[in-house]
């Protein structure tokens, strides 16, 4: 039985909407995505060896820091295809687009816009440790955007594997609705292979084969029927909430059919309110078969998904997308990459319509056509040319000269897709090029990797004149100094990272704002009053945005044309405040009153008077400065337990959890950026090298008394600001 096409098709592509899955693999850093990822590609033919994360081989892991490091960086993109043996999809060749997406938070950006793109997800949990501090923060990214996943515990080869303790992990901490779909034959050294709860049958990996191709389909071991008895009425008990076929079935004692569960297990899936869960060992290749059925039978189509959000170019209307090759093409370029050979790579998600060589689309951030000279399918730093993409497809378009993260490419003049928000950086450094000839080949490399990625910003510091860059944390900025190096061939020096302080205000306050000048002819006339007070309604973390500018003029005081100067000059000024110089967050500034003069006043004058009357209202506000703290999660040995607490509570942290698994000690603490560096080498020294840690950015508090006087003045001395 196949699935049946829809009219949305062109009769050219290979591959039918129904039968792409754009999936995205993603989980906590070191839960085994790239491995998994690998493990895909043997298996669809893309490679014919499989490559190691540890010893530098993996596919997706091209760079030389991911092979040096063991650590995906960048998300990488990989076309594959893969066919299922019976079921809804009989015989039908799928392609699967893959993006194998970072695990470290310093690259979270690389996750979001991933996320952003994708139809589907495999969220990767480790089956010792279950659900990670990263899994939360990836989990909750894929909520925010709306994508159905299937999990996969992975490592259930390992000494303390608990596939059960995996699955209630997914409940209580991401609060997901998870059931497994096959349960393991085996755990730890045991593991051997899997029951298959929807067929009833059970799969026996082939001890003789290390690649594992062959696994023999087996009756169910006597002693685990009683089990996969109870573990099958519970699955189907769960999918009764999404089909009332199967629910009909359950509820009349009939015996529900292989197609039928798939049916359930797909609506409820799509849903987001169902998680299926697969055992597996990439490592020791046991599982990911299972995997690639599940990712082609459960997750969505292009054309399952639910239309995209776009707007015509002055924002007035909304327009909804959906995936059809016969309209007009729309399509949206989520990553810049610069390739040594080719120039500038970008990563294109093509929403609807035919994306064809040589067409040349409108941008309408800038404004201008763009020429498509060449469009490539991905496969990590493998090339296929092709000369036409369709609706759903992922692709890389060669050409566009002036393009950034997030823009529309597209042949309707006015479109503008939904665009991608990220968090903002935490932490900055001072860079100096080391010789005048490294000055500008400097200036080329932060150009192009601020255009890459958009969490990494570069400043200048008009008091010292030096160059500052910013990013998500000590790694994400060393990786840049590191490929400012090998990339682009820059010496440079690099200061000692400084925290991205923000100021905010605890009380409201008045400000009045005049800018008049008066030197014969023609004069500058503006005068804007506001009322500031604290807006902590927009919550507190790392890069959300607090900063409202509200107009509540009557009868004209102030002409329309300018209240838009003054909301920037407003917003302007909430960039340098009035304690250390930091960005102000969190704030809410009416403006009230003023008044204007007919010759005399202009847009300048306005902004003018718009920042000095935020820094008058500053004045009373009083204003405080935030420091960021992180969520700070340490896996120890429980005999270096108390060690690694008083080492917690001696940078200000703040102990919120902890709990015992397998003889190691998870402990969850909130802890200030500013005692977190060099925490790595000081968490092995205590450990003995035994203790791993994870630290993500959770909110701002306010600096205490006895560090603000200390930052105050280092910040006067050297300034860094973001």
């Amino acid at each position: 039985m196949s699935t049946p096409l829809s009219t949305l098709n062109a009769p050219g592509r290979k591959f039918p909407l129904e039968h792409t899955r754009n999936i995205g693999i993603a989980a906590h850093i070191d839960a085994g995505k790239t491995t998994t990822t690998e493990r895909i590609l043997f298996y669809t033919g893309v490679v014919h060896k499989m490559g190691e994360v540890h010893d530098g081989t993996a596919t997706t892991d091209w760079m030389e820091q991911e092979r040096e490091r063991g650590i995906t960086i960048t998300a990488a993109a990989i076309s594959a295809g893969w066919k299922t043996k019976e079921g809804h999809f009989a015989n039908i060749d799928h392609r699967i687009n893959i993006i194998d997406t970072p695990g470290h938070v310093d690259f979270t950006a690389e996750v979001e816009r991933s996320l952003r793109v994708l139809d589907g997800a495999v969220a990767v949990f480790c089956a010792v440790a279950g659900v990670q501090p990263q899994s939360e923060t990836v989990w909750r990214q894929m909520n925010k955007y709306g994508v159905p996943r299937v999990a996969f515990v992975n490592k259930m080869d390992r000494t303390g594997a608990d596939f059960f303790g995996a699955v209630d992990d997914i409940r209580e901490k991401l609060k997901g609705n998870a059931h497994p779909l096959f349960i393991p034959i085996g755990q730890g050294e045991e593991f051997k292979g899997m029951i298959d709860l929807i067929k009833n049958v059970a799969y026996v990996y082939d001890e003789t084969d290390p690649k594992g191709m062959k696994f023999n389909t087996v009756d169910i071991p006597e002693n685990q029927k009683a089990e996969a008895k109870q573990w099958r009425t519970k699955l189907v008990e769960a999918l009764a909430d999404f089909d009332d076929v199967l629910a009909a079935k359950y509820l009349d004692g009939q015996e529900v059919s292989i197609d039928e569960m798939r049916t359930g297990i797909r609506k409820a899936t799509l849903s987001l309110n169902f998680i299926g869960v697969i055992p597996g060992s990439a490592f020791k290749n046991k599982g990911v078969q299972m995997l690639l059925d599940c990712v082609v039978d459960f997750l969505p189509s292009p054309v399952d998904m639910r239309p995209q959000k776009a707007f015509t170019d002055d924002g007035d209307k909304e327009i909804a997308i959906g995936p059809d090759d016969k309209a007009k093409v729309t399509g949206l370029c989520f990553k810049l990459w610069s390739d040594p050979h080719v120039g500038q790579l970008v990563f294109y998600r093509v929403y609807r319509g035919q994306l064809k060589k040589g067409e040349i689309l409108y941008n309408p951030r800038t404004r201008k056509d763009e020429r498509i000279s060449r469009i490539v399918l991905l496969r990590a730093m493998d090339r296929e040319e092709i000369d036409v993409a369709y609706s759903g497809d992922i692709c890389a378009i060669i050409g566009p000269k002036d393009i950034a993260t997030g823009d529309t490419l597209t042949a309707e003049d006015d479109l503008i897709l939904e665009k991608t928000t990220f968090a903002e950086p935490v932490i900055s450094m001072s860079i100096e090029p080391n010789s005048k000839g490294d000055q500008e080949r400097l200036s080329i490399g932060l150009q192009r990797l601020a255009q890459e990625d958009p969490t990494f910003r570069v400043t200048s510091n008009p008091e010292t004149g030096q160059t500052l860059i910013s990013g998500m944390g000590e790694l994400h900025l060393e990786i840049i100094v590191d490929r400012l190096k090998r990339e682009f061939k820059v010496e440079a020096k690099s200061g000692k990272p400084q925290i991205s302080y923000r100021e905010t205000i605890q009380g409201a306050s008045e400000g009045v704002g005049k800018f008049i000048r008066q030197s014969g002819g023609r004069g500058q006339y503006g005068h804007v009053e506001i009322k500031l007070e604290p807006n902590p309604v927009a919550g507190r973390e790392p890069g959300a945005k607090g900063e409202e500018v509200i107009n509540e003029i009557v009868g004209g005081t102030i002409p329309k044309e300018f209240i838009k100067p003054s909301t920037e000059g407003i917003l302007e000024a909430s960039q340098n405040g009035t304690i250390a110089g930091y960005p102000v967050i969190n704030f809410k500034a009416r403006i009230v009153f003023g008044s204007f003069h007919e010759v005399d006043s202009n847009e300048m004058a306005f902004k003018m008077a718009g920042i000095f009357a935020f820094k008058e209202a500053m004045k009373d506000a009083k204003p405080i400065l935030l420091e960021p703290i992180m969520k700070v999660e340490v896996v120890t040995p429980e005999e270096y337990q108390g060690d690694i607490m008083g080492d917690l509570n001696r940078r200000r942290g703040q102990i919120q959890g902890m709990d015992s698994k397998g003889g190691l000690c998870n402990i969850e603490a909130r802890v200030p950026l500013a005692e977190m560096f060099g925490y790595s080498t000081d968490v092995r020294s205590l450990s003995k090298g035994r203790a791993s840690y994870s630290m993500e950015p959770a909110n701002y508090e306010q600096v205490p008394a006895q560090i603000l006087k200390q930052v105050v003045e280092t910040s006067s001395r050297a300034p860094a600001r973001t």
